[in-house]
């Protein structure tokens, strides 16, 4: 499982998944920022990434889209907003759990929610 974190999420997650050895990179370290949704998501595609992300919404939507025209797409996982932003060891644990349940990685087009509680 390989992940890119959307801007809405802090670089340091990234930095403490990859301590735990998961492949992580984030749009703060690769100069994403105030890219648009679409721009996020066709870049973690590019990446062979599962985009990872708060913004539940707009990714759903742009995920059926995406779906819709057959574009690339390699999985979005959300963190919802029971899980606070700023909570970032939690996040970072929970996301590498997930990572190690689906070592391969998430289907195309497939949407689901990280658990805290795993």
């Amino acid at each position: 499982m390989k992940y890119y974190l959307d801007e809405d999420l802090s670089p340091n997650i990234a930095e403490l998944l990859r301590k735990q050895g998961v492949d992580c990179i984030s749009a703060h370290e690769i100069e994403m920022l105030q890219a648009s949704d679409l721009e996020q998501l066709e870049l973690a595609a590019r990446k062979k990434r599962c985009l990872v992300t708060k913004n539940r919404d707009d990714f759903i939507r742009l995920t059926v889209q995406f779906f819709n025209d057959h574009l690339p797409h390699c999985g979005v996982l959300i963190i919802p907003s029971t899980i606070p932003g700023d909570r970032f060891s939690l996040i970072a644990k929970a996301l590498a759990n997930y990572a190690h349940r689906h070592s391969r990685g998430m289907p195309p087009y497939a949407i689901d929610f990280v658990s805290s509680k795993h």
